[in-house]
Parts: structure tokens; C-alpha cells; sequence
């Protein structure tokens, strides 16, 4: 489950870029992905919060706030940046995730970093700057606009996973995932419905199924799988696992997309593996 999930998250990024060669931008394929998935992340919600106290304004607070930052920003900076680069280098920086999160407890909660997870960090960002290089050799300047706004997206999504143990402990990950969920499906109507004309709503044919794929073996059934996996080998060994996202988005954009693989992208997908395993086993020793 944890393979499949990792897989499932990593094929986003390919189905994104497949819905924009119809000429469809990031605001409204993000609306159609998220009004799709929102059903399901209300019975989520709702059968994950069966027996369970009443919500207080607290928790509210906190549901708004993780899901404006996990979510919702995540997903729109994320969308964004895929329209200039490619797949595989939106996977590698996404794939920071754990760098950034120990980078935050670092800066705002006095975490002190060990030799390790030093070498650690080098280790992944040279091979996100080893297959940027190379790809703002051939792309040009839109590269470091894509990479930015994907890079973007991971520290939003880190200062969601930084803030959130103590919601997830307190509600529940299913629970908190699909409270937060609905609360970024919410934004996502919102943000389209004031910069865009209901009549963009209208997209060709293939590009509603790529949102219905999107928004279900790519949105709801990855987060389901990585939890129920969760509970089954524990995260240290499904952060493990899940290290095969990189590398079927990699595969996925060759045979797919037609994206470039050669030694360079190897090699950066390689580094920052090696680099978050390492990291992965640092917190998972402790």
C-alpha cells in the first residue's frame, strides 16, 4: 500500500501534464480536481469523525490553517510550476520535503542539526541543482520560474507537516486529512470562481477524465493507502518505501511524456534518495 500510494502521489504530475496540452491552466484543472475529489474527502471526514468529540473553535483554527498552507497553497503553487518544468524535476523537489521539515525545526523550533543530517542535506540539494542545471540548460529562464514555484509548494507543505503532529494527535490523520482536504477543495472553487468566467469551466473532453483520474487514484486512494500502510509497518518504513515516487514519476515522464532521461537526472535522482534516506533513518533512529 505504501508503493502504491507513493506511485499513485508521484502520477499527479504526469496527468498535469498531460491535461496541459489541451491549453488548460493551473486555476481551473486545479478546481476540477479538487470539486471531484471533494465528496470523497467529506465522507472521509465523515467516517473518520464517527464517535469522536465535537470540533471546538480551536480545532477549527488549526483545520483552517493546515489546510490553507497543505493543501491548498501546496497544490496551487505545485500546478503552477508544472506548466514550465518537467515531471521529473517537480518529484525530485517535492521529494525535499523531509529536508525542509528538519530545516523548520532548525529555525523556529532550536533543533540542532548533527553531522548527518548535515551531509544529508547536501547530498539531496546536489541533486535537485545537478538536474535543475541541466534542465535550465535546455528550457532556459521559465526552469527557474517552474522550480521556484514547486519549491514553493514544498516549504508550504513542510510548515504543514511541521505544524500538524499535534492536530493529527489530537483529531486523527484520516480525520484531520479530510477536514483539511475540504477546507483546500473550498479555496480551490473559491480562487476560480473569482479569477475565472463560469464558461472556462467548459474543457475538453479528455482533459474532465485526466481531473476524475487525478482526483481520485491520485488524490484520495494515495492518502488512504499511505495511512492504512502507516498503521500497518509504521511512517519511518513507509517513508522508505515511498521512495519509489521519484523513480516512477522518472519513468513514468520517459515512456509517458517523452521527457528526457540520461546521466545527469539519474544521477540527481540518485542524491536526493540517498540524501532523504539518510535523513529518514536519523529521525526514525530516534
Amino acid at each position: 500500500m505504501a508503493m502504491l500510494g507513493a506511485i499513485g502521489f508521484s502520477g499527479k504530475a504526469i496527468i498535469v501534464k498531460l491535461a496541459y496540452r489541451h491549453g488548460v491552466d493551473a486555476v481551473t484543472l486545479l478546481m476540477w480536481r479538487m470539486l471531484l475529489a471533494l465528496p470523497l474527502f467529506l465522507l472521509l471526514a465523515g467516517w473518520a469523525g464517527r464517535g469522536k468529540p465535537r470540533l471546538t473553535a480551536r480545532d477549527w483554527r488549526d483545520i483552517l490553517v493546515l489546510g490553507f498552507t497543505g493543501y491548498y497553497l501546496a497544490s496551487y503553487l505545485d500546478f503552477a510550476g508544472l506548466a514550465y518544468i518537467t515531471a521529473s524535476l517537480e518529484r525530485l523537489i517535492l521529494y525535499l520535503n523531509p529536508t525542509l521539515v528538519l530545516l523548520l525545526s532548525v529555525v523556529f523550533f532550536h533543533h540542532k542539526l548533527q553531522a548527518r543530517q548535515v551531509v544529508a542535506l547536501g547530498i539531496s540539494y546536489a541533486g535537485v541543482v545537478a538536474v535543475f542545471a541541466h534542465e535550465l540548460s535546455f528550457e532556459g529562464p521559465a526552469t527557474a520560474i517552474g522550480a521556484a514555484l514547486v519549491f514553493g509548494s514544498a516549504v508550504s507543505y513542510a510548515i504543514y507537516l511541521a505544524l500538524s503532529g499535534r492536530v493529527v494527535q489530537r483529531l486523527g490523520a484520516l480525520r484531520l486529512t479530510g477536514l483539511a482536504s475540504t477546507v483546500a477543495c473550498a479555496l480551490c472553487i473559491a480562487q476560480f470562481a473569482l479569477l475565472r468566467p463560469l464558461s472556462a469551466a467548459w474543457v475538453p473532453e479528455p482533459v474532465f477524465w485526466l481531473s476524475v483520474l487525478n482526483a481520485t487514484a491520485c488524490t484520495v486512494a494515495p492518502v488512504l493507502m499511505v495511512m492504512l500502510a502507516i498503521a500497518r509497518i509504521g511512517a519511518p518504513l513507509a517513508a522508505q518505501v515511498g521512495m519509489v515516487g521519484p523513480m516512477s514519476t522518472l519513468l513514468m515522464g520517459y515512456v509517458i511524456l517523452d521527457e528526457p532521461m540520461n546521466a545527469w537526472i539519474a544521477a540527481g535522482t540518485v542524491l536526493v534518495l540517498g540524501g532523504v534516506f539518510l535523513v529518514g533513518l536519523k529521525r526514525g533512529a530516534r
